[in-house]
């Protein structure tokens, strides 16, 4: 009898695989450059761009490269970046008053983007980490344990304010100080920026994973180590529930864009943040995953540009509706 050996299948989901028409045709997930948020480090002065030895490919960027960069990502269809400042520790202060100041790095930098590309989204961290000697992302109280909760969300709201009149269009607080979104909000919209929105980080966790970004700002430097706790702020990242909690205060507080950080490690976080919220869900897909990508692809270990892919694809498959990515540029352009 002819086919006997064949199997009695009503279901055969490889039939669905069979050609790459099909495999397109019933593709859940796809990736696209404004699904990107590209961040950006900025120093100031004229030198040249600095590679930053544990992130390859990324680069500190005085403002008038930033503006290039800046231009260069808006032709490939990315919508938005976010920038980071990396001051002279001269600058830095106990108190990180450097954030205050009208004319910090920083402000001038959008000042410029905003000039040459007023289309693209500029979006500004709002932590006082880049600006105080210690390193944290606040004041320090007097015995100098710990971050003062309500004095630096007064200091972050001025801050936020400054940011938004040298014209950006999302302020995002990374700092996760209790009631800072809510206390921003209101800052904003009494100084008239009612339409500056904020993308709160609103479940960033006390990760291992941050090494190489804080090279990147000279936060770790500041505290003259690489493994200063911010475990009194940031999540642990045994808890998934909190996440929830964390969550739902800041959509509450009048946030604008959730975000969940770090993304990769943190996918069933991202799922569960898509589920508890109407409102978009961002992540961050943060330097230590990055460098993890890239120290194997160098080694010959892993394909850089399937695992890139790959793991962008897997972020915004857990729900997140924006990426922030050190990826973005060479992503937009696979992706053209």
């Amino acid at each position: 009898m002819a086919h006997s050996h064949l199997l009695d299948l009503a279901q055969r989901p490889r039939r669905l695989r069979r050609t790459a028409s099909l495999r397109a045709m019933v593709e859940e997930t796809v990736l696209r450059p404004a699904d990107f948020i590209a961040p950006l480090f900025v120093v100031d002065g004229k030198a040249p761009p600095d590679e930053i030895a544990s992130m390859p490919g990324v680069f500190r960027l005085n403002v008038a490269d930033l503006v290039q960069e800046c231009r260069a990502l808006h032709k490939l269809g990315v919508p938005a970046v976010a920038l980071f400042p990396k001051l002279d520790p001269k600058l830095k202060d106990e108190e990180g008053t450097q954030a205050l100041n009208e004319d910090t790095l920083v402000l001038r930098a959008v000042r410029a983007v905003k000039r040459a590309v007023p289309a693209l989204t500029v979006i500004t961290d709002v932590a006082l980490d880049p600006y105080t000697s210690h390193g944290h992302d606040g004041v320090l109280n007097a015995a100098r344990d710990d971050v003062e909760n309500d004095r630096t969300v007064e200091i972050l709201s001025r801050m936020a304010v400054l940011q938004a009149r040298a014209g950006v269009d999302l302020v995002a607080p990374s700092d996760m100080m209790d009631g800072r979104v809510g206390a921003i909000r209101r800052a904003l919209d009494a100084a008239g920026f009612s339409g500056t929105g904020i993308l709160a980080y609103a479940a960033k966790y006390n990760s291992a994973y941050y090494g190489p970004f804080r090279d990147a700002v000279g936060s770790a430097q500041a505290a003259g180590t690489r493994l200063l706790s911010k475990a009194t702020y940031q999540m642990n990242p045994a808890n998934r529930r909190e996440a929830v909690t964390e969550v739902l205060l800041d959509d509450a507080e009048g946030a604008d864009i959730l975000m969940v950080k770090p993304a990769g490690l943190y996918l069933d976080i991202i799922r569960e943040v898509r589920n508890a919220t109407r409102k978009p869900v961002a992540a961050y897909q943060i330097s230590g995953e990055y460098a993890q990508i890239q120290a194997a692809a160098r080694l010959g270990w892993l394909d850089l540009a399937r695992c890139r892919h790959e793991s962008l694809l897997a972020i915004k498959r857990a729900g997140a509706d924006l990426i922030l990515t050190y990826f973005a540029k060479e992503m937009a352009r696979a992706l053209k």
